[in-house]
């Protein structure tokens, strides 16, 4: 069954809450331990085993949103079809600044982050103080769509919500299928429109996604 997409956020009742903001003293302090932490990144591969190639970064329009972000070709089929769900599912996406992609910068707090050097991963707004649970349950989905092709930023240490990467590399059988699927099934080929899914509630796909991430969270 196919449902719209801001139907099914209407229907999981979510509520806005207060947050908290960290103390100037605590602020400063995290800030510290963090640039403490930062390594400079000088392999030529990135922690995915893909290429880190300046020149082969494109940028492409995430579907449904005025948001652009600059990716690895090979690695853009998957990464968008994530960021237009999350637009329309988890926390919309108003403009390029709302979705970080490749960069140059190789400071890095942890080895995952070397992806957005070869463009094989992406961060999305609205985890900064964490998700509602009919959200999780959203992005368990998303995943699902990617077969493990895709992994979390959730399941990585230290955890980062709104990180997501390619997680194979780039001769990966799997993700050449998924491309082709995903490339298919965008609008610009008379794919389903941006604000369609398949119910993530379905039995058969919860149950997919509760595998995925006992393999994913466990790795």
């Amino acid at each position: 069954m196919t449902i719209d997409r801001r139907t099914l956020l209407l229907g999981a009742g979510a509520t806005a809450a207060l947050v908290a903001l960290p103390r100037p003293a605590q602020a400063a302090a995290d800030a510290t331990a963090a640039a403490a932490n930062t390594k400079t990144w000088s392999a030529d591969h990135s922690d995915n085993g893909w290429s880190i190639e300046a020149d082969t970064i494109e940028p492409f329009r995430i579907e449904g949103s005025p948001a652009t972000v600059r990716l690895h070709p090979g690695a853009a089929a998957l990464l968008l079809h994530v960021a237009r769900r999350w637009h329309y599912e988890v926390s919309p996406l108003r403009g390029a600044k709302d979705v970080l992609g490749h960069r140059t910068d190789r400071a890095v707090a942890a080895a995952f982050e070397s992806n957005y050097l070869s463009g094989t991963a992406i961060a999305l707004p609205g985890a900064g103080d964490g998700l509602w649970p009919h959200q999780k349950a959203i992005v368990r989905d998303i995943l699902a769509d990617c077969d493990g092709v895709v992994r979390w930023g959730a399941d990585l240490s230290p955890a980062a919500e709104g990180h997501f990467q390619i997680d194979v590399r780039p001769d990966s059988k799997t993700l050449t299928r998924l491309t082709a699927t995903f490339d298919n099934r965008s609008v610009k080929r008379n794919g389903p429109r941006p604000g369609a899914v398949d119910d993530p509630t379905a039995r058969e796909r919860r149950a997919k996604a509760r595998r995925l991430e006992q393999v994913q969270a466990d790795n």
